[in-house]
């Protein structure tokens, strides 16, 4: 397919379609509360079934015949799978309509879930989970975008604190939702109990604002692009190090595939890449923002429990308890986090967040421990939730508030790009660390990367002064 030929009409075109939308300003009481029980139950069913699937590894390879390093794939492919369709599915979604784009991505991961249920082969399981991700990769960013048309303006900030905390409820229980499952039945129920709660999403989906579409085209050139592009981002930062030059020419590769993508989107008004909303300054700066805090947060996930392990001595069962606070401090920020977001500035508010999360690494790092660590811990691990609650929430508002409404999937899309970006970014700077110095070193060194760029997070914050949002 060709780009448009007139920027100026496909931009008409978008205001008008907008401007008839029956539902300007949210969804009227009670159907809200069926919109808002689709929009969080669809994120729940994704998000855990991304955490729960870890638990359960050991126990498919067993089942399935299969070695470990093969059956990480399980993970990988829905991962690699989500990264890669999250901004095609945004631009079917503005395309189609959000409502119609999550819906069918809420049955496509129900469906996905059933053959993986059914999977005689780690193949079979392994196609399911890419299935799943592609299903995903719809859900997560519409879902973010349905906020805006399901809530009034004024509430925008609670529907988002209601969207982190949902996300942070369901990573938090993943692990301890897939022990119970297992203790009681086989692996494949892990995914058999999708299917009434995505029947369930879909039954209350019918409450969902019906958006305006857009009927632009779905240019599939450039779709192959972005997702070669995060493939080989992903695949070579996953292999650079264990084989330098095969990693190296993947990221070379990613290079090219962005390259060939920017020159082939920057003449559409409405591009897959969102090069229009990075135009603007406070949109552009929450998603810089937004990298840099995803990066710090992955990197003390990575860091905090080789710290825990090799330099102060504890227990798995130690380190596991004590990796709990964080997720639980997230939880109790973004219902207040939201409330705040819609009365004060959202960039001091993101920044102070930041600090807050810079300083309880900061503290993990440089504080002696030699003297009741476990505590000490809790109180440095619950700062930086709360900090990393504060700023997520505040920060994704304004990214969402900073696109004109027709533009929300492309928001919410590229919010989903940040987190990855930023969290595969982490990951890999961890990975180097522990190629290059020893586990303690390493350990403490990246949790001061961590807060590093926490702290850079929050003065790009700071940076974006007060924000003008659009209606």
């Amino acid at each position: 397919m060709t780009p448009e030929a007139s920027p100026a009409a496909a931009t008409l075109n978008l205001a008008t379609t907008t401007s008839s939308s029956a539902e300007p300003d949210g969804v009227p009481l009670p159907r809200r509360y069926a919109a808002v029980a689709a929009i969080l139950g669809a994120l729940v069913l994704v998000v855990l079934d991304g955490a729960i699937a870890n638990v359960a590894l050991p126990n498919i390879a067993q089942r399935l015949d299969a070695s470990p390093a093969d059956t990480v794939w399980v993970v990988t492919a829905y991962q690699l799978v989500v990264v890669m369709f999250l901004l095609p599915a945004s631009a079917l979604g503005e395309k189609l309509g959000y409502r119609r784009v999550f819906m069918s991505g809420v049955a496509l991961f129900t469906l996905a879930s059933a053959l993986c249920a059914m999977a005689p082969s780690l193949p079979w399981l392994v196609a399911g989970r890419c299935l799943q991700g592609l299903g995903s990769a719809a859900v997560m960013p519409l879902g973010l975008a349905l906020l805006r048309f399901t809530y009034p303006k004024r509430m925008l900030g609670q529907a988002i604190a209601y969207n982190a905390l949902t996300v942070a409820a369901a990573s938090a229980a993943g692990p301890a939702v897939g022990a119970a499952i297992l203790s009681v039945a086989s692996w494949p129920w892990l995914f058999a109990v999708n299917l009434p709660v995505g029947l369930l999403v879909l039954l209350a989906a019918r409450g969902l604002p019906r958006t305006p579409g857009s009927n632009r085209p779905l240019d599939l050139w450039s779709v192959a692009l972005n997702a070669g592009m995060f493939a080989t981002f992903v695949l070579g930062g996953d292999r650079v190090l264990e084989h330098p030059v095969e990693g190296g020419a993947l990221l070379i590769a990613a290079v090219i595939c962005l390259t060939l993508l920017v020159r082939r989107e920057l003449p559409r008004a409405a591009p897959l890449i969102p090069l229009d909303l990075l135009r603007s300054a406070p949109f552009r700066m929450s998603i810089i923002a937004s990298v840099c805090c995803f990066t710090g947060q992955m990197a003390s996930y990575v860091a905090l429990p080789f710290y825990m392990h090799h330099v102060l001595g504890l227990s798995v069962l130690e380190t596991g308890l004590l990796m709990t606070p964080w997720p639980l401090a997230v939880m109790a920020a973004a219902p207040m986090a939201g409330r705040l977001a819609d009365r004060i500035s959202t960039a001091k508010l993101c920044a102070a967040g930041a600090g807050l999360l810079a300083t309880g690494l900061a503290l993990c790092a440089v504080w002696p421990m030699q003297t009741d660590p476990k505590l000490l811990l809790v109180v440095f691990t619950l700062l930086a939730g709360l900090g990393f609650g504060f700023f997520q929430t505040p920060n994704n508002r304004n990214m969402l508030m900073s696109a004109p409404k027709e533009r929300s999937g492309a928001a919410g899309g590229a919010q989903g790009v940040a987190r990855l970006t930023g969290q595969t970014v982490g990951s890999l700077l961890m990975g180097l660390l522990f190629a290059w110095l020893p586990a303690s070193k390493a350990s403490h060194l990246g949790l001061g990367m961590a807060a590093g760029f926490a702290l850079i997070a929050g003065l790009v914050s700071l940076g974006r002064g007060e924000t003008h949002h659009r209606k």
